[in-house]
This record gives structure tokens, C-alpha cells and sequence, in this order.
């Protein structure tokens, strides 16, 4: 069965870090390009960063660029999004996704170019 599962949300102080997890099951992540997502209550999932099957390059949200870093662990068959600094405004469900993008640099971030998805995880940013 393919399945994506995300770990790794909770609460954390203002400036503080947490590193998701997004572990596949029934496929290897390497043959993949993978997103990372969120959703605020009451707006649309928006995309944070991608990653690569090609070449494991890195694309961000102007929003998180430089607080954030998606990176693989082929081995464990994971990816994870480490997110630093965090904000108030960072508070969402996050969710990974795969998919094999035609041109990921300008695609990477648009939910639509992927389909398999997790259940999502909650990040929860509050002092």
C-alpha cells in the first residue's frame, strides 16, 4: 500500500524549531518529488517547500525561505522539513506529498502536481 506518514508537529514557543517527518510506505521517496504544504484555519493550503528526485535541489515559499530546510534521508526513506524561528503565523496543518513533477523549479509548489498525500500533521506556534 502506498502511504505517506507525517510526524513530528506540536506545540512550540515563538522562535522555536521542530522537525517534521514524512515517511513513505509501499514506494521509495527517492523516485519522487516531494512537497511540503500547510493550511491555516480558514485559508488555503499553500506550499512551503520541494525537493527534487533528479537532483535533491531545494525550492522554497518566499514565506519560510531562510527559516526552513526540506532535506532527504534516502536510507530511512524519509524526508523531513526542518522549520526554525518559528512564527505565529506558521501555525498550520502541515502535509507532505509526492509526485513526479514535469519541471518542479516552477511547478513544485502547486498541490495540484501531486497525489499521494499524508494525513497531516499539526504545527501549533504560540508563547
Amino acid at each position: 500500500q502506498v502511504q505517506l506518514v507525517e510526524s513530528g508537529g506540536g506545540l512550540v514557543q515563538p522562535g522555536g524549531s521542530l522537525r517534521l517527518s514524512c515517511a513513505a510506505s509501499g514506494f521509495r521517496l527517492d523516485t519522487v518529488d516531494i512537497g511540503w504544504f500547510r493550511q491555516a484555519p480558514g485559508k488555503e493550503r499553500e506550499g512551503v517547500a520541494c525537493t527534487s528526485r533528479i537532483d535533491s535541489r531545494t525550492y522554497y515559499a518566499d514565506s519560510v525561505k531562510g527559516r526552513f530546510t526540506i532535506y532527504r534521508d534516502n536510507a530511512k526513506n524519509t524526508v523531513y522539513l526542518q522549520m526554525d524561528s518559528l512564527k505565529a503565523e506558521d501555525t498550520a496543518v502541515y502535509y507532505c506529498a509526492s509526485g513526479q513533477l514535469l519541471l518542479i523549479q516552477t511547478m513544485g509548489l502547486w498541490e495540484s502536481e501531486y497525489d499521494t498525500w499524508g494525513q497531516g500533521t499539526q504545527v501549533t506556534v504560540s508563547s
